[in-house]
């Protein structure tokens, strides 16, 4: 049987999309001094010189002059002045780039920290967006400023890099070249000042330079290139559908806590993923249920930690569960993980004897995981050896209310003794404490426990004022209270996290129902995005706003508590992000210096619009941070929906539009031209053939003449009216109007049409005045008897009638045609009914009832069709009219 190897989709999808991408060089090397820049110059010139179009976006020369000849005869755009700190400094212009375009742009210094103002944090996203455009990119880097080796470059060098490149950065390079050369040459380099001034450089041959220091940053410049050029070929391998070692059962979750640990556990995740041939890896952090608005310091070790992870490749998860252990392993469990990494603290036997420690229980419940544990480095025991410490940093006024608690139990306890001989004391301290854990949380409740154990100890036991134990009994009592006093702490203390994670959970269900239903009724883009604000502001607090596109511009539509209007800095990330489709401003990535953070608004097929939040940060992956990307995915739903709704009555409007036209095309093809050739026809006759022909001929010919031209002045009339109905141009001649005196008036000028037809009339003796138009009604009632005397058979009757109903005048008009279709009764008043049918058009062109519903509803009146009204025949109109006010006063 043949092997049939496939591609990789994935692969092919991530060729894809490189094709549109500009090219990425990257020039790596050991450390400063090896001769980067100057090698990516001269490839540079040499390009140039064979033709294409290069151009110097940025080079830092460092005073070198062999790499300042370099520049010579080359294009170098200018560079753009930002002020700092009272300082101009001179940054690179990314617009200028992009307005020029080159082939090729040289951009030195790819870990390269952008002043504050300018369009991205690091210069590497400059670099992104320029890829983007499809410009191709040369730069270059030192290996200690990848993040994932920042802890390693940390231990070889004893100096923390601040300036760093995500890996995933460097990972889509297209090619690496790394610029080699020994240790010795480079210090020799550096002892002839070719690398600083002769003053530093021995500063930096004494520290960083070490030759051992350079040995290992050697190492990892060579480490890292041979893993690019591994993951490159893996990636051509899947292209072309080639078997190789793919990491398809590895997974990895690092599990990260709120503290100095985070960082480090993250990129020792991507390090363990590039080992695995780029396995797919997950960075989790898992709480009780507290609430995570601790000290600002911690919740930004956190904060930082998962942005890092994203921006290392990891996918971030924030889960809550009581039992962590338990949450860690079925969250990996559920997808597939293999590998698990967590960081363990300077935990005494006391914590782990008692199962707290989590790394311990970790590695006693995990089955069929790897699990890696990463110890804390020495520089934090100290600090972490005190959580105490942290405790209060986190607030303590908790914990000094809690000790108030205790305070009033003691004093009640005091007054209890001395009344009472053998009072049960202990409940009165187990109360304070349940209070404390209760109101503020396990932490404060655990202090008042302890703190309780004490007092009692010391005031309530005998020896008092001593910590003495006077008999095993006491010292019993003593060891059930303490017990009692920690389990009550303890659960009290869960149970009031939970209610508070149940009633948050609770908060945000509750919060996307009232915009569900908010989005579902907004009618308009406008009326979705008032709803998506407004519902934004509800969940964070703060100010929000919608903008929408309009004429290819961004215009602010809705915001909360009212709309207000951007800075140039707030409306430059608001395009960015709409451009993008990516985040914007205030704690991302680009423009992170405005005071507004954007996220696009995505409908089901385009993006619909961009929503505004000013100064608020989420944790990655927090139920926050998800409440809010629901609100935005819902927000640009609705919006886009109302956008369609309106697309849609505007095609319906073409739509009925488009056959009011077809009709009248047809109309005027037919129906005008049959009377003109018929009166054509007959003049012509008699013009030609008048003396020959007979009296009783030429009567009948100028008959026909005057019915056919009645008809042509018939379908004028009605198109006319029509016309104005359409249009709004109806004007009303209101008057209080005797209502048998119009119908009669209306019979009256169709006498010669009636034929075979006789007409009925039954008015009552007296009749209210009507407030109407007689000349509109008296049009309105013809219409009618024209359709049924078209419609009904001769020698039959049509019967016209009028009668009082409160407020109203009814008028009743039935004939004995063959009637209407039930199911046809609603539509029997649109235009042109009758011409979807193929019927006899000397009937009409079917805008008789439509115009005469027209004419009634203009009046204020209304007009129904019943039928059949005689068994299976007939057909009754009846018109409902307002009484004058006269007569309404008169009722009254």
């Amino acid at each position: 049987m043949q092997d049939i190897r496939r591609p990789d989709p994935e692969a092919l999808l991530a060729e894809t999309q490189k094709a549109h991408r500009g090219k990425l060089k990257v020039f790596l090397g050991m450390a400063p001094g090896v001769g980067k820049t100057y090698e990516m110059l001269r490839q540079a010139r040499r390009r140039k010189m064979d033709g294409l179009d290069v151009v110097i976006g940025l080079v830092e020369t460092h005073g070198r002059k062999e790499t300042e000849s370099l520049l010579r005869g080359m294009d170098v755009l200018p560079r753009r002045p930002i002020a700092h700190r009272g300082r101009t400094l001179l940054e690179f212009d990314i617009d200028a780039a992009l307005s020029r375009k080159p082939e090729l742009l040289i951009v030195d210094e790819y870990a390269h920290s952008n002043a504050s103002g300018s369009r991205h944090p690091k210069r590497w996203q400059d670099v992104e967006e320029l890829l983007a455009a499809g410009i191709d990119v040369w730069t270059t880097l030192n290996v200690q400023h990848l993040e994932s080796l920042v802890d390693v470059v940390l231990k070889i060098t004893g100096v923390r890099q601040r300036e760093t490149v995500p890996d995933g950065a460097l990972s889509r390079a297209d090619d690496i070249e790394v610029i080699d050369i020994t240790p010795a040459e480079l210090r020799e380099r550096m002892a002839a000042g070719k690398v600083y001034v002769p003053e530093t450089a021995r500063l930096a041959a004494d520290n960083f330079f070490k030759p051992e220091n350079l040995t290992a940053l050697r190492e990892l410049a060579l480490r890292r290139a041979a893993q690019t050029v591994d993951d490159q070929l893996n990636a051509a391998m899947r292209v072309k559908g080639l078997e190789g070692p793919w990491a398809a059962g590895d997974r990895i979750l690092v599990l990260v806590a709120d503290d100095g640990m985070a960082s480090a556990l993250v990129r020792q995740g991507r390090r363990l993923s590039d080992t695995m041939k780029d396995a797919p890896w997950i960075v989790a952090h898992i709480t009780r249920g507290r609430s995570e608005d601790g000290e600002a310091g911690t919740t930004s070790k956190l904060t930082d930690a998962l942005k890092l992870a994203e921006q290392l490749g990891a996918t971030t998860v924030v889960l809550n569960g009581a039992d962590l252990v338990a949450a860690a392993l079925a969250y990996a469990g559920q997808n597939n993980v293999t590998q698990i990494v967590i960081g363990k603290g300077r935990d005494n036997r006391l914590r782990e004897m008692f199962g707290l420690s989590l790394a311990a229980e970790l590695l006693r419940a995990a089955r069929g995981v790897s699990i890696h544990v990463v110890t804390e480095p020495g520089e934090n025991q100290v600090r972490m050896r005190r959580p105490w410490l942290r405790m209060l940093r986190r607030g303590w006024a908790p914990y000094a209310i809690g000790l108030g608690y205790v305070g009033v139990a003691t004093a009640l306890a005091y007054l209890l003794d001395l009344q009472f001989e053998r009072a049960d004391l202990g409940m009165i301290f187990l109360a304070a404490i349940l209070a404390a854990a209760v109101v503020h949380g396990l932490a404060p409740g655990m202090v008042a426990a302890v703190c309780a154990f004490a007092i009692y100890n010391v005031l309530f036991l005998s020896p008092r004022y001593s910590f003495a134990i006077g008999s095993p009994t006491d010292l019993l009592t003593l060891m059930v209270f303490l017990a009692v006093a920690l389990a009550t702490g303890i659960l009290a203390g869960r149970s009031r996290d939970r209610a508070r994670e149940a009633q948050r959970r609770a908060s945000d269900v509750t919060s996307l129902l009232v915009a569900t239903r908010a989005f579902s009724r907004a009618p308009t883009k406008a009326e979705a995005a008032r709803a998506l604000a407004e519902q934004t502001t509800a969940a964070t607090g703060a100010k929000s706003i919608v903008l929408l596109p309009e004429n290819g511009e961004l215009v602010t539509v809705a915001g909360a508590p009212e709309a207000q209007e951007l800075g140039p800095g707030a409306m430059a990330a608001a395009r960015w992000t709409w451009e993008r489709g990516e985040p914007a401003g205030h704690n991302t990535g680009t423009l992170p210096q405005s005071n507004w953070s954007f996220r696009p608004l995505r409908g089901v097929q385009n993006r619909a619009g961009v929503v505004g939040i000013e100064r608020v940060a989420t944790v990655p992956g927090s139920d926050q941070q998800k409440l809010l990307t629901a609100l935005a995915d819902g927000g640009g739903i609705a919006i886009e929906r109302a956008e369609f709704a309106l697309h849609a009555v505007e095609a319906e409007t073409l739509r009925r539009s488009d056959r009011f036209r077809t009709a009248l095309l047809n109309s005027v093809s037919h129906d005008l031209r049959t009377p003109l050739s018929t009166v054509l026809g007959s003049s012509s006759t008699l013009l030609e053939l008048g003396d020959k022909l007979a009296p009783e001929v030429k009567q009948d010919l100028l008959e026909s003449i005057r019915e056919e031209a009645e008809r042509l002045s018939h379908y004028i009339r009605n198109l006319l009216d029509m016309t104005r109905l359409e249009g709004g141009r109806v004007t009303l001649r209101l008057e209080d109007s005797d209502i048998e005196a119009v119908l009669r008036t209306a019979t009256a000028g169709l006498n010669r049409r009636l034929g075979e037809h006789s007409i009925t009339y039954d008015f009552p003796a007296e009749l209210p005045k009507v407030t109407i138009d007689p000349g509109l009604l008296e049009q309105a009632v013809v219409n009618i008897l024209e359709n049924a005397i078209a419609y009904s058979p001769d020698n039959t009757e049509i019967s016209i009638a009028a009668y009082e109903d409160r407020r109203k005048v009814i008028i009743s008009i039935e004939d004995e045609g063959k009637g209407i279709p039930t199911d046809e009764l609603e539509r029997v008043f649109d235009k042109f009914r009758r011409l979807e049918e193929p019927t006899d058009r000397s009937k009409g062109v079917g805008l008789g009832l439509s115009i005469t519903k027209g004419f009634i509803e203009a009046m204020g009146g209304t007009i129904v069709a019943a039928s059949p009204i005689h068994g299976d025949k007939g057909t009754r109109m009846l018109i409902a009219l307002n009484k004058s006010d006269a007569d309404v006063w008169k009722d009254k």
